[in-house]
């Protein structure tokens, strides 16, 4: 199996992954389609199915269609821009994307929250549309946003064999199990991350490869330094107050007293993820990790091991974030990183099954305590529900995170103390959390339709 470092790690825009930059995405697929058609499109139109629309205004699903549809991307958002072209097409109820005549499109008629059942590939599913001169539809596809910002169409998800990863198995060490991945380490001698690192160099450079990780690493670190100097409320109506920097400034005024009480280094860790969770909740940009709603874990213990951990070394990020795409790789191959489809526990948990084994990687663990480390973070996440207060990823997303980077840094720590032999197996403990998303009740599945979201006024 084979997910680069670069398809778990993206750069992207807040609030959602699956539910702000998957939608963009899918509307960028269908321009690439139109733009080859035969046909004159004269129109746009576009519906909103499963989660996508129950909790599309609190994710800005609406305004990212209509973005995608214009021609923005992720990676390459320009919010003043996005502001300016967003107040443009409702004056004018058109769109002009790139390489396309002038369309028709009123934001208030042409996309449509679908709030009956979901489409069958997945609960978040889209439908774009072109028209022609009389409205009549010339051409049509159905989009499914997966997760962590990938995105399929009904025939691919069809030929994929549903939300399971397509494997490419042209690479040096291509483990679709931990256990394959433990195996191929003891044959070969290498780490984790070297293993990671070969497959990697078979797309792409040494050079190319470094230079892409470290812009990554950039992405994260900015997000963090921007998260603790941001104040104000977060957009959505919750009046949600940011709060990592107050914590930063009373953490910075303890430094160096005496009264500071060991436990104090956990406010560190959630201080670090929760200000990028409070970006990305203000529509920031962030790097996927593997989602959006995730998206402080890993960053958060990367900056806790440089900024704390003595003899930290910056040079080894790149062998963090291999350990970690190749535990998220496995996670989504496996089971799934969507909260939709499996609840928080894909999203955090994997994150900090992620974020654990980077930890342990850095630290110098072996593979065995890398899996087992994994492992441990995973497990204790199990069940976790995705039930965001009001459609937001505000409550209890933003604390989730720092309370996973916490996890998985105990777990690490635990696996370091060990050999690397223990009971529950990661591949086990994936197949566990694919069984549990499986059984748990759609209304626990980012539909904020139950747990928190309606047990919480959210007005």
């Amino acid at each position: 199996m084979f997910l680069s470092v670069f398809d778990m790690f993206k750069v992207g825009i807040g609030p959602s992954s699956s539910h702000t930059m998957g939608p963009m995405v899918a509307a960028a697929m269908f321009l690439d389609r139109l733009r080859a058609s035969p046909f004159h499109a004269h129109g746009l139109k576009a519906s909103l199915h499963g989660s996508l629309a129950f909790t599309g205004v609190g994710h800005a699903t609406d305004r990212a269609t209509i973005l995608g549809l214009a021609g923005f991307a992720p990676d390459t958002y320009d919010a003043e821009k996005a502001d300016a072209a967003l107040h443009d097409i409702r004056i004018r109820r058109s769109i002009t994307p790139p390489g396309l005549p002038e369309l028709r499109f009123d934001p208030e008629r042409d996309l449509v929250f679908d709030y009956g059942p979901a489409l069958p590939g997945h609960a978040n599913g889209m439908v774009l549309r072109a028209t022609d001169a009389q409205g009549d539809v010339i051409l049509q596809e159905t989009y499914y946003s997966i997760g962590g910002g990938f995105v399929l169409t009904a025939d691919q998800m069809a030929s994929a064999g549903g939300t399971k990863s397509r494997a490419r198995a042209d690479v040096p060490y291509p483990f679709e199990t931990a256990a394959e991945m433990l195996h191929m380490a003891a044959q070969s001698g290498l780490s984790i991350a070297a293993m990671k690192r070969a497959n990697e160099l078979k797309f792409r450079s040494a050079a190319e490869l470094d230079r892409g990780m470290a812009r990554i690493w950039e992405v994260m670190n900015d997000c963090i330094t921007r998260g603790m100097a941001g104040t104000g409320i977060l957009p959505g109506g919750l009046k949600v107050r940011r709060r990592a920097k107050g914590i930063h400034d009373k953490l910075m005024a303890e430094r160096g007293l005496n009264m500071t009480a060991p436990h104090t280094i956990n406010d560190w860790m959630s201080l670090y993820a929760m200000a990028v969770n409070e970006e990305n909740a203000a529509g920031g940009q962030v790097v996927t990790a593997p989602t959006n709603g995730a998206a402080g874990v890993v960053p958060a213990v990367i900056r806790y091991w440089l900024d704390h951990v003595p003899g930290a070394n910056a040079a080894r990020v790149g062998d963090f974030l291999l350990t970690a795409a190749a535990i998220g790789g496995l996670c989504k191959h496996n089971a799934s990183i969507s909260g939709a489809e499996c609840g928080c526990q894909a999203e955090v948990g994997s994150a900090a099954a992620m974020a654990a084994a980077g930890f342990a990687e850095v630290m110098g663990a072996t593979p065995e305590q890398v899996e087992n480390a994994a492992e441990i973070a995973l497990e204790h996440h199990l069940g976790m529900t995705c039930d965001p207060v009001k459609g937001l990823v505000q409550v209890p997303c933003i604390e989730r995170n720092g309370l996973g980077a916490i996890k998985a840094i105990s777990a690490a720590s635990l696996s370091l103390r060990g050999d690397g032999q223990h009971l529950v197996s990661l591949d086990a403990c994936i197949e566990t959390m694919r069984q549990t998303g499986r059984d748990m009740h759609e209304k626990y599945k980012e539909t904020s339709l139950g747990g928190l979201a309606v047990n919480v006024p959210n007005c």
